[in-house]
């Protein structure tokens, strides 16, 4: 029998729920389904020079979010993601060149394969800490670049071509040159690009779920203090190991996606550390460390700039490190920080909110 107080405390109990969206996050929600919408349509309503564009901005968008998983989130600084992309680039090229395979299949095989490398990898770089942790993965990216450089099958260290036959008869290419008259070559960037788009979209929602789950606590918990985080029973080297597994997948994809798309490949372009880790770097540090948001504002500010001043050569360069360090300086949560510092604002909302229906108490989430 329940009685009146067990009564009073059930439905007491019944009022309280947690919640991690806002408002603002519902409406921005809605806003990203019409965005992503009204993209998929783009190849079939805006030039090729746009779509390389939109490609663009979504590949390095794809690359920040992986890399602020692993270092906002995880606390691991790696500055030899350049090793993931090339080999991800390498095996489009070697299982389209050696098997025939088509190359959207290649496309998504090479993300395993990045994963295979970065097991050994792993096995040497997570028995360094702080910045010997960062050398190290460059170290070892410089490796992957000298030995790939020696895979004469390949073009060795200039490089080699796709086949124009691979990229015109790849899957999805024929449709879409027999239903809407497309070229070859814009039916190619077409397949690259929604591809592109369907791995940021994964990626983002990837992201933002494992943060709202309690391994997203638990990775918060290790990037703040690892030995308390491990007092408290989180496995730390099993989460570490896993996030830094799943990124080699996420970067291997993209750089296999960005080399079927340019054609071509070479060992110094493929295993570029300005291309993709300093840019990448700098794109997470302005936008905001540690957030979903910041990657999205800080790939159009660096879409923004580079088409802007790039013409200045190593002045751009000079300009963009510059610019990254007075965001470091005098705001160092990035653009995004001091605009959720004045409006409140979370659109990827993680923290926790316990609610009566009246009141809210805020319970804290991997952003701290």
């Amino acid at each position: 029998m329940t009685t009146g107080f067990q009564a009073m405390t059930n439905e007491r109990t019944a009022r309280w729920r947690i919640e991690t969206r806002t408002t603002v996050s519902r409406i921005f929600t809605m806003f990203l389904f019409l965005a992503a919408a009204l993209m998929i349509f783009a190849p079939f309503v805006v030039s090729r020079g746009v779509i390389q564009d939109l490609f663009f901005i979504l590949t390095m968008l794809t690359l920040a979010q992986s890399w602020n998983l692993l270092a906002g989130y995880a606390g691991l600084i790696s500055v030899g993601q350049q090793l993931f992309v090339g080999c991800g680039a390498y095996a489009l090229f070697g299982l389209v060149i050696l098997t025939g395979m088509d190359p959207v299949l290649a496309v998504l095989l090479a993300g395993l394969l990045a994963a295979a490398v970065a097991v050994p990898t792993a096995f040497f770089a997570f028995r360094l800490y702080g910045p010997y942790f960062a050398i190290g993965t460059w170290v070892i990216a410089e490796v992957g670049r000298l030995l790939l450089a020696q895979w004469k099958t390949l073009g060795g260290g200039t490089g080699t071509s796709m086949p124009r036959d691979a990229t015109r008869d790849m899957l999805g290419a024929a449709a879409l040159s027999d239903w809407f008259g497309m070229r070859s070559s814009v039916a190619a960037d077409a397949l690259a690009y929604w591809m592109a788009l369907v791995l940021a979209s994964a990626t983002i929602i990837f992201v933002y779920r494992l943060l709202c789950s309690k391994h997203g606590l638990g990775l918060a918990a290790v990037r703040d203090n690892e030995t308390a985080a491990r007092a408290l029973g989180v496995d730390a080297q099993r989460l570490k190991t896993l996030i830094y597994l799943l990124t080699a997948i996420i970067t291997g994809v993209v750089g296999a996606l960005i080399y079927l798309q340019k054609a071509r490949i070479s060992p110094d372009a493929a295993f570029s550390l300005t291309d993709w880790t300093a840019y990448v770097i700098f794109i997470v540090v302005i936008g905001g460390i540690g957030t979903i948001e910041g990657p999205i504002l800080g790939v159009l500010v660096f879409f923004v700039l580079q088409n802007a001043f790039s013409s200045f050569g190593s002045w751009y360069l000079l300009a963009l490190g510059a610019l990254a360090i007075v965001t470091m300086l005098f705001a160092p949560r990035g653009v995004w920080g001091l605009i959720s510092d004045r409006t409140g604002w979370e659109l990827f909302p993680v923290r926790r909110r316990l609610k009566d229906g009246s009141s809210e108490y805020e319970m804290g989430g991997p952003h701290g």
